[in-house]
């Protein structure tokens, strides 16, 4: 016989072969906005752990003895740059706009008669890869004293 058309086995075929290509130009632009959020994100909590180690410089530079004070709890939340609570972060102490939280843990030792206060800030974040966090860790001392 000499019939023009498609067979039912070309027109599935074809629908198969379209499909594959289907979900894979879907599954690479999925894949591609997840690394840019996470990107986005990274560079963000960059920037907040930096913003956070500036102002905490600040604070020491103003009163170095506040500053110790404030630095004898050993963990703060700032979702803000203040210090409002002191503890760990929850949910509703995300920093504005942000899926991001930001902590900084205290510790003060004695070095050749100086106070050092070691300030370790730690910004993160969770998402459905899982958990990340940026970590900046700063020495502080009172740069008046000899």
């Amino acid at each position: 016989m000499n019939e023009k058309g498609q067979s039912l086995f070309e027109v599935v075929l074809a629908l198969g072969v379209i499909t594959a290509i289907t979900v894979g130009i879907v599954s690479l632009t999925v894949s591609a906005i997840r690394n840019a959020a996470f990107s986005k994100n990274k560079t963000l909590a960059g920037r907040y752990a930096q913003e956070a180690t500036e102002w905490l410089r600040n604070e020491r530079d103003n009163d170095f003895a506040v500053f110790e004070t404030h630095a004898q709890t050993t963990l703060w939340c700032f979702s803000g740059l203040n210090w409002n609570k002191i503890g760990d972060c929850g949910g509703p102490d995300k920093i504005m706009d942000t899926p991001l939280l930001r902590e900084v843990a205290f510790s003060t030792n004695l070095i050749s008669g100086k106070t050092v206060i070691e300030a370790s800030v730690r910004v993160y974040w969770d998402d459905a890869q899982g958990a990340h966090e940026v970590r900046s860790v700063t020495s502080f001392s009172d740069w008046r004293q000899r």
